[in-house]
């Protein structure tokens, strides 16, 4: 990034523990420059992601970026809650204090409508939470993607789900937003769990950032924490998860990704909410007969260089 201009960021999220980790890097980090925030309801209800984004932005002392509060339920589904991985106030029940700064006095697609479409470069939009407020946003507002360069989402999975078997939780929560946002017409990234589960930060990295002076590095420690890896985990270390996104945008060298064909499942039944990444080499029995599907081609994350995003994370948000 060395003598180059920030890129444009916008992130849509859930915070969330580790939607928060991501906060952080994005405010912290030299070669990103976070334009705006939008919150919609996932890990927590809306009220308490914007609660949540808020003490996050201010813990890290950046500067005022606006923050706006988006979609409290997906657009068709009931809101359903995570508060079982991210404590009963979303935020790892850490006791932080209040914010002292609010939110914009605007919707989360009217503000997201305003960093994009305002921004002298094209935006990369990075979604870390369900996609609801990308939906809206596309169909109300589809002029906004001429100054998209780029979608960075945290969602799907090419292998196995977390919140059923084959469905990861954020495409799972608003299944008909993700297929919105395949619609987009702009290149698109997917930062999905067969990458998001890998990048663990070690437990001595995970102690040392708890014991830091500095309030955004010490919770940044915290919230990792509270971030077990898998019950096999080494003690303290923790997972970046959403956070794995942003350092794709920041440095995309640090995942290998193939040009897929992607749909997602949106039938009633066991598959809803599954991402289905088409790896075959050739068109199959389906195809022959008769069978015509377009899927959205992304870019699917298929591995990650984990030190490599370890390294980056901590140095950016410990500082040189």
């Amino acid at each position: 990034m060395d003598g180059a201009e920030p890129i444009p960021v916008v992130i849509d999220c859930d915070t969330g523990v580790d939607d928060a980790l991501a906060l952080l890097f994005a405010v912290r980090h030299p070669g990103l420059a976070l334009r705006a925030v939008t919150c919609v309801a996932g890990n927590t209800d809306v009220d308490g992601v914007v609660r949540n984004t808020l003490t996050v932005l201010e813990q890290a002392g950046a500067p005022q970026v606006p923050v706006a509060r988006g979609a409290e339920r997906p657009l068709i589904e009931p809101v359903r809650v995570a508060r079982h991985v991210h404590g009963s106030d979303g935020m790892g029940d850490l006791g932080l204090p209040a914010p002292t700064r609010r939110a914009a006095d605007t919707d989360a697609v009217t503000l997201l409508r305003h960093a994009i479409l305002s921004s002298p470069r094209p935006v990369t939009l990075v979604p870390t939470a369900p996609l609801t407020n990308i939906a809206l946003l596309l169909r109300t507002h589809p002029e906004v993607v001429r100054n998209i360069g780029r979608i960075v989402f945290m969602g799907g999975a090419v292998t196995t789900g977390n919140a059923t078997p084959v469905a990861e939780f954020n495409v799972w929560h608003d299944p008909e937003a993700a297929a919105v946002l395949l619609t987009a017409g702009v290149p698109i990234t997917m930062y999905g769990l067969d990458v998001f589960t890998r990048v663990v930060v070690p437990g001595a990295d995970v102690r040392r950032l708890r014991a830091s002076t500095e309030p955004g590095a010490r919770l940044a420690g915290d919230l990792l924490a509270h971030r077990p890896a898998s019950p096999a985990a080494e003690d303290d270390a923790g997972g970046l998860g959403d956070a794995g996104a942003v350092c794709a945008v920041a440095d995309p060298q640090g995942i290998t990704t193939r040009l897929l064909p992607v749909e997602v499942s949106l039938a009633p039944g066991p598959t809803r909410g599954q991402t289905v990444v088409d790896r075959r080499p050739r068109p199959g029995e389906s195809e022959i007969h008769g069978a015509s599907r377009t899927p959205a081609l992304v870019d699917v994350a298929l591995d990650v260089d984990v030190d490599r995003y370890v390294k980056l994370y901590l140095t950016t948000v410990e500082g040189p």
